[in-house]
């Protein structure tokens, strides 16, 4: 493998004087590019192909880079694209920041205070950054760690010097942390689930767009979104949601950067969100 290599290298050196290099590397560059693909397995006969077909042909005519997460525990399906991308978490983290908050009260054994609730509703039904920033200050990146740790968020990376927007986050570890709110588990107790599904639940309706596009009726919306733009890679916006009801228990994350605007990101996610409620609801 290694002479191979080498080789490589000496043929790439010896080309750049000779003025061949550029062949060389056009010829190398269709590998390079190829997108990778939706990979679904399921429990359910014809689920999987069906559902990679759909997510496939949502992003089929979409620019930027798109990340997507599925899981439903009913037919243990699973669904993931560039789950291990890392991208700057926007407004998304704020999910991480209260469960940290009521991990480490947990661990203190204690309630948390009128501010804090006060703070927390305003994190995440409004997605008021002032409340993210001040918490964030309070908890420090110990604790911030620590519950990261504990979840097994291994690949999550918080933001530095306060700017908790920038923390790099992923479709697996989002995953991670959808599953700890539904399910009982040792990291966090029921109550603390049952708060910060309430409050994802009670979303403004201005920010519930994203992942419950195209939920059927009378399935329960837990969601959180994201959206921020920067120099480069143009707009990151991103939907964290969780779904229970008409036989089914799942949770979606999808995460773009690239995007010429907001709302071309939000129409990305949601024709995800879109064929990934029907697949469902059909099976």
């Amino acid at each position: 493998m290694t002479s191979g290599i080498s080789r490589r290298a000496r043929v790439l050196a010896a080309a750049v004087g000779t003025g061949v290099l550029v062949p060389l590397v056009a010829a190398a560059t269709p590998a390079a590019a190829a997108t990778p693909a939706v990979s679904c397995t399921s429990a359910k006969a014809g689920l999987a192909t069906k559902l990679k077909q759909d997510i496939t042909a949502a992003l089929a005519t979409r620019k930027g880079t798109v990340a997507v997460g599925l899981y439903d525990r009913s037919t243990n399906t699973t669904c993931s694209l560039r789950a291990s991308s890392a991208y700057d978490s926007a407004s998304v983290v704020k999910v991480t920041v209260l469960a940290t908050l009521l991990w480490d009260a947990k661990k203190h054994n204690r309630y948390l205070t009128d501010r804090e609730n006060t703070l927390a509703k305003a994190m995440i039904t409004k997605s008021d950054n002032a409340a993210t920033s001040t918490l964030w200050k309070q908890l420090g990146m110990t604790k911030i760690k620590g519950f990261l740790t504990a979840a097994g968020m291994t690949q999550t990376k918080p933001g530095a010097n306060g700017y908790w927007g920038l923390t790099q986050i992923t479709v697996t570890d989002e995953q991670k942390l959808l599953k700890l709110l539904t399910a009982k588990n040792a990291v966090l107790s029921d109550n603390s689930r049952a708060y910060v599904l309430k409050l994802m639940g009670q979303v403004v309706s201005s920010q519930r767009w994203g992942t419950p596009y195209g939920v059927p009726s009378g399935v329960t919306v837990a969601v959180k979104n994201g959206w921020l733009q920067r120099a480069t890679n143009g707009w990151r916006v991103h939907s964290v949601g969780a779904f229970k009801g008409g036989g089914h228990d799942y949770m979606i994350t999808v995460l773009t950067h690239g995007n010429s605007t907001m709302n071309y990101g939000i129409a990305t996610i949601q024709a995800v969100a879109k064929v990934i409620h029907k697949d469902l609801a059909a099976s």
